[in-house]
């Protein structure tokens, strides 16, 4: 009798199967699982965080990957938030670092007018109005994962909790966040230089 309650405890059912694993931090995630979404992704690679920052940082050849991801028919898409827009300059009073929010999300565009005019690749400022709700939750999604960061209170995203996420469902967590992160999109601003395309 105890034994199936057991099981029942120690296995996922429902939506909680979306939960592949969860992170206190940001920065616990091995960048080996970010290289991991990144390199398997074979359609779409969304990242939708404020600054993008660390992906240059964290995930080796990272600027290569892209590329040759793009160049293979991977549909690449960054939305930013704008440097010059009012919450950003409300987020840099709260973190109040060295290395500001703005000149996070500069050093993200420098690296992707490297890339060129990479086909596939699509980059875009949330719209103001939008600017509050993309700075407090982060979804970067590749393919059917996605990688969540809700951003609590004055920690920066790698101080924030991280959720890996697998899509089993059209009526899940992942669904919830990646279609969030849709919304965003689809009222954001291209950015000059960025190809126009949906």
């Amino acid at each position: 009798m105890l034994w199936p309650q057991t099981v029942t405890n120690r296995i996922k059912t429902g939506t909680d199967r979306e939960i592949i694993h969860s992170y206190p931090y940001r920065s616990a995630c091995p960048s080996t699982v970010w290289s991991a979404l990144v390199e398997g992704a074979e359609s779409e690679i969304f990242l939708a965080g404020f600054t993008n920052y660390f992906f240059w940082t964290q995930i080796p050849q990272f600027a290569d990957t892209l590329r040759r991801k793009a160049e293979a028919g991977v549909k690449v898409r960054f939305l930013l938030g704008d440097p010059e827009g009012e919450v950003t300059r409300q987020r840099e009073a709260i973190e109040d670092m060295a290395l500001s929010v703005s000149t996070r999300i500069r050093i993200t565009l420098e690296h992707l007018e490297r890339l060129g005019s990479a086909p596939g690749l699509e980059t875009r400022y949330s719209s103001a109005e939008d600017a509050v709700n993309h700075v407090s939750l982060s979804v970067f999604r590749f393919d059917d994962d996605a990688l969540v960061t809700p951003h609590l209170a004055r920690l920066v995203g790698h101080d924030s909790p991280l959720l890996h996420l697998r899509r089993q469902s059209d009526a899940g967590m992942f669904t919830r966040f990646s279609e969030h992160a849709e919304e965003l999109w689809g009222r954001a601003v291209p950015h000059p230089g960025s190809p126009s395309g949906s």
